[in-house]
């Protein structure tokens, strides 16, 4: 004797007679698309968030890697040519990376032209501009004095001193942006400037 179930089709009230080995067989396929889907959505989902899945410690980490590698790479490309050329060459190396990663990585919603970006560029205020600028500007001079330090000394010497940059950028984001200065901080800093006194004195 076949025993048969009953399932509802779609939204309404239908029913129609199925064997159990059928329905059994139709529930498992329906948990696997389902699963599958779900899959799908968190792979998506791992894609789109995954720019900013990273902590600040690990681009901070990242950053100091890389400022590494900056320091001697720089020595080795200055030592037969003049700093400012040197500097020069490496600025303009910085605005096309800087201009390919902004059209490249546009946010979502913005055409893959980077037309989202330009509209968001003509956006800016006056102040963001001011103080962009002012930051390019100061930017500039650290890199000629920078350049110019690598060119007369050592970087494995010129490099701690630069990092002195650390315990002043605490005293003025104390001072000038209300930035909170704790113990910690004022230790790390005091611990940064000897460490660079006495690699540079060594």
């Amino acid at each position: 004797m076949r025993v048969h179930t009953w399932r509802p089709l779609g939204p309404g009230l239908l029913k129609t007679p199925v064997p159990r080995p059928r329905r059994a067989l139709a529930l498992a396929a329906r948990v696997g698309s389902l699963s599958q889907s779900n899959r799908a959505g968190s792979i998506a989902r791992g894609q789109t968030a995954y720019h900013f899945s990273m902590s600040w410690i690990g681009w901070a980490l990242l950053s100091a890697v890389f400022a590494a590698a900056t320091a001697l790479l720089a020595k080795v490309g200055v030592a037969h040519v003049d700093s400012n050329l040197a500097m020069a060459l490496r600025t303009s190396v910085v605005v096309v990376f800087a201009w390919a990663i902004v059209f490249a990585l546009a946010r979502p919603g913005s055409s893959a032209s980077g037309l989202g970006a330009l509209a968001e560029l003509r956006a800016l205020d006056r102040r963001t501009c001011l103080f962009l600028a002012l930051s390019g500007l100061a930017t500039g001079l650290s890199w000629l004095c920078y350049f110019r330090a690598l060119q007369l000394g050592p970087a494995s010497r010129v490099a701690p001193l630069d990092k002195l940059s650390v315990p002043l950028v605490i005293v003025f984001a104390w001072l000038l942006l209300g930035e909170k200065l704790n113990a910690p901080a004022l230790l790390g800093g005091l611990l940064i400037t000897a460490g660079a006194v006495v690699i540079a004195l060594g």
